[in-house]
């Protein structure tokens, strides 16, 4: 299928073809001006965490501003939009996450194509999610919550930053894979579902380890488990919820930097380059280790390979658990 863009893309390449010599001057001189970071969730959480450090790291080496430009909303589908509609000329990029894969099918309808509309950068970062309850909850581990949630079908409730989160899709695979009922509790963010899950207004949230570790450590909430299929270096004491109850349960949540489609190829590579020596600096290994995640890196096309193999296991979830949004 040719779409809108591929149309575009054809007619300027019988007209420009001339001009596509110019294209390594271009990328030499890229960037000149500040640079947009989108993030699709609120300051606070923890892909806004990862995208700052990732930020000042560019803004270091380009000597640009790199503005990180929240835009939350729809479970990422107003900053996937906003970035598919973007000027593919590398001033505006995307902090991605995993809802990127998951949201065609969830959704009744998006208005961009995952695949065709955009170009995968680089992997920043492999992270869990780990289950976490008030402090004042009963529920001690995960047993007592599957316990509850089986006594009282979809009395338990599991707050989400909103619709296709990694959080969201935590808790659905948590429901099938452990025949148990829980009700979904979406907000615009993970700075409102924190706070009402630690208020107890809500039971509890599969929190993106980047922001839940540093509330489970400030004593604000309690952690029951981690969705690798292994613990993690950052909480070794915490078990997962495979050996805690729900056996084969496993969710590994990526974040990577992502373009708008048609990225010339001399500036996918510039990016590509500096985001990957970003990684590999001291500070920010320090703080994506402390934030519970495993660095990322390497090329464009392993990304892309990541996101189609993550994008079919979550289609399988999302058909198997019923999960839609209309």
């Amino acid at each position: 299928m040719i779409t809108r863009r591929g149309l575009v893309g054809i007619s300027a390449a019988c007209v420009l073809a001339p001009s596509l010599r110019a294209r390594p001057a271009l990328a030499q001189a890229w960037p000149t001006r500040f640079v947009r970071l989108v993030v699709p969730f609120t300051p606070g959480g923890g892909i806004d965490a990862v995208g700052r450090i990732v930020g000042a790291r560019l803004a270091e080496t380009w000597g640009q501003q790199v503005v990180v430009d929240n835009k939350p909303g729809a479970g990422g589908n107003i900053a996937s939009e906003f970035v598919a509609r973007s000027p593919p000329d590398g001033y505006t990029l995307y902090i991605s996450a995993a809802g990127l894969a998951v949201n065609r099918y969830l959704f009744a309808s998006v208005n961009y194509d995952p695949v065709a509309d955009f170009a995968p950068v680089t992997l920043i970062c492999l992270f869990p999610n780990v289950l976490v309850v008030p402090m004042s909850s009963p529920f001690r581990s995960v047993g007592d919550l599957l316990a509850a949630a089986r006594n009282s079908p979809g009395k338990v409730t599991f707050a989400s930053p909103g619709h296709g989160s990694s959080p969201h899709m935590s808790g659905e695979l948590f429901k099938y894979l452990a025949k148990v009922e829980l009700t979904h509790v979406p907000y615009r963010g993970a700075s409102p579902a924190y706070t009402d899950v630690i208020a107890g207004r809500v039971d509890c949230t599969f929190a993106v380890m980047a922001s839940g570790l540093p509330l489970v450590r400030s004593a604000q909430l309690r952690a029951l488990g981690v969705t690798s299929a292994e613990r993690v270096a950052a909480a070794p004491d915490l078990p997962t919820i495979a050996e805690a109850g729900v056996p084969g349960y496993e969710v590994t949540v990526w974040s990577g930097v992502i373009a708008p489609a048609g990225l010339p190829r001399p500036i996918l590579d510039r990016l590509n380059t500096a985001v990957n020596a970003a990684l590999e600096t001291p500070e920010a290994k320090e703080r994506i280790a402390q934030l519970g995640s495993e660095g990322g890196g390497g090329t464009p096309e392993q990304f892309a390979d990541l996101i189609r193999r993550d994008s079919a296991k979550w289609a399988e979830v999302v058909k198997r658990s019923g999960a839609k949004i209309d």
